[in-house]
């Protein structure tokens, strides 16, 4: 029988040639391979080598610091081909700088990728994508002036006289995953990690092109000691082993501890009124969000303002019977942690694997799904994958607004210093917000406001003062917040002025209200009526 070698982190990075196409498999610092990554980064840092590399990761894998930050070097790095770069400032900044070719894939299209890969087919086929700056007609996924000019890597195909988005297959050298328990065998587990990721289908991608496979694991045991159920990549299709010499800080299961076992399911813990939220901004425009809830509904949560708090705000109000949080990397139920921790739950019922869960949203599509923005334009585009600078990516985005039945995006109405208080149940203006976000062109077609039109896709744009509608005449102004004055802190900071409702109405004033539940079980319920 086949088994991999155990060698150390350097023996492994020694593995690594230049040129290279290397795969990493995690979620922000969940299933980091750090002692992996650590050492390729020292060994080129030491000698220059190994370089020219090409690195391929389907989500934002970083918590600001470690991940793939360790690749976040000129020379070593010659190209990225990624789903999100918003918590790798260190990589935005080569990306932003055109230090290094950059491509942007859809992540559950990435995750999916790699299936397609292993299968051998000719790519991922979809509909994910066409419309936005992913599809070769518009950007490409290309995320700055150097890539331009570089080779697609998607293309539009014609079936049965529907266009579809072509994900190419990208050929694997090397694949680096993570998993809790190896044993002698090289049989690896995933246990412990906080989420189920796509690790055997990229290894099996990998393999498809004659590729070798390195693991990082915390635990090595006998041979014949792990359940056949509880392998997640059979020893025979790994090449090397490196167990971790500190997993408090090289094996931590996210970035703000090493293990908590609440975080893979093993125990449930007591529900925690510590856990509500103080009255901001955020919570505003998250309680008006989740008035669009319906009881039953399956929600999808993303990053930023609605992984923050709507899932405090579900449990403060005690609806967690009436509606299942998702979340992207296969969460089912549970309190999501947000932040440098995205993607990882207490308490959730049901853990998917990666690539798994992105059949559901690509598929049947969730009933609702709350997403972060930064720019919005009249006809309903939105951006949120390129804000100034930055070349954040998509992350799940795109994937996840294309099929949802209804997406609601959560945003602040200006940015840079905005400061709200809320006497009185209404909304006061402290200190407007320097940025504009309702813009008359956006920086990069992120959500296709047309697409959306064309297939009746319900949609709002929900900010602390003012709702939007997305609706077939284009955007319409539908809500305004009590202590607001329409013209001069709606109207006149839009560099265009929206369709105003003829029963234009003001918003809920209990969504300001400082203590306690403000009573979203009722109007769920009211919506079901």
């Amino acid at each position: 029988m086949r088994k991999p070698v155990f060698v150390t982190g350097d023996e492994a990075a020694a593995m690594i040639r230049d040129g290279s196409t290397i795969a990493t498999i995690g979620m922000t610092l969940v299933s980091a391979s750090e002692t992996i990554l650590k050492a390729v980064e020292k060994r080129f840092l030491e000698t220059g080598s190994p370089n020219h590399l090409t690195l391929v990761h389907s989500c934002g894998q970083s918590d600001r610091d470690r991940g793939i930050q360790h690749f976040a070097h000129e020379k070593m790095l010659y190209r990225i081909i990624g789903g999100h770069w918003g918590l790798q400032p260190k990589m935005m900044e080569l990306i932003a700088d055109n230090k290094i070719l950059a491509y942007c894939i859809p992540q559950g299209q990435f995750a999916q990728l790699y299936r397609s890969m292993a299968g051998g087919e000719p790519g991922k086929i979809t509909k994910v994508g066409l419309g936005t700056f992913i599809d070769p007609r518009i950007d490409g996924g290309k995320m700055n002036e150097i890539t331009r000019s570089a080779p697609d890597i998607t293309d539009v195909v014609t079936i049965g006289g529907e266009e579809y988005m072509r994900y190419k297959p990208i050929p694997l050298d090397y694949c680096i995953i993570r998993g809790t328990y190896v044993d002698e065998a090289g049989n690896l587990t995933t246990d412990e990690e906080a989420m189920n990721l796509e690790v055997f289908s990229a290894v099996m991608a990998c393999k498809k092109f004659g590729g070798t496979v390195i693991a990082q694991a915390k635990y090595k045991v006998k041979s014949g000691t792990l359940h056949c159920k509880r392998v997640t990549v059979p020893g025979i299709f790994i090449d090397a082993v490196v167990m971790c010499p500190n997993p408090e800080e090289d094996h931590r299961q996210t970035h703000s501890f090493a293990f908590d076992p609440a975080y893979c399911g093993d125990i449930k813990v007591p529900a925690d009124n510590s856990d509500a939220l103080p009255l901001t901004v955020r919570k505003v425009i998250g309680r008006r969000a989740l008035m669009e809830l319906r009881e039953n509904d399956i929600l999808n949560v993303g990053t930023g303002i609605p992984n923050d708090v709507v899932g405090p705000i579900i449990a403060e109000e005690q609806i967690d019977d009436d509606v299942t949080i998702t979340v992207e990397s296969g969460i089912y139920g549970g309190i999501p942690m947000g932040g440098i921790d995205f993607g990882i739950a207490k308490n959730n019922f049901a853990l998917l694997r990666h690539d798994d869960q992105f059949d559901y949203y690509n598929g049947a599509g969730v009933d609702v799904t709350y997403m972060g923005a930064g720019e919005v334009d009249s006809d309903g585009n939105v951006n949120a994958t390129k804000l100034g600078p930055n070349p954040t990516g998509a992350g799940g985005f795109i994937d996840i607004t294309t099929n949802a039945k209804h997406v609601v995006f959560c945003s602040s109405f200006t940015g840079k210093g905005l400061e709200c208080s809320f006497k009185g149940d209404r909304l006061h203006i402290d200190r407007e917000g320097s940025l504009i976000k309702f813009v008359n062109k956006i920086q990069q077609i992120s959500y296709n406001g047309n697409i959306a039109r064309g297939k009746h896709q319900k949609m709002h744009y929900i900010t602390e003062r003012a709702v939007f509608e997305l609706r077939p005449e284009g955007l319409v102004l539908t809500e305004t917040a009590p202590g607001i004055d329409l013209q001069t802190q709606i109207l006149d900071l839009m560099e265009f002025k929206p369709i105003i409702s003829p029963d234009l109405k003001e918003m809920n004033p209990a969504i300001f209200r400082e203590n306690g539940p403000f009573g979203l079980r009722d109007f769920i319920h009211t919506n079901q009526s």
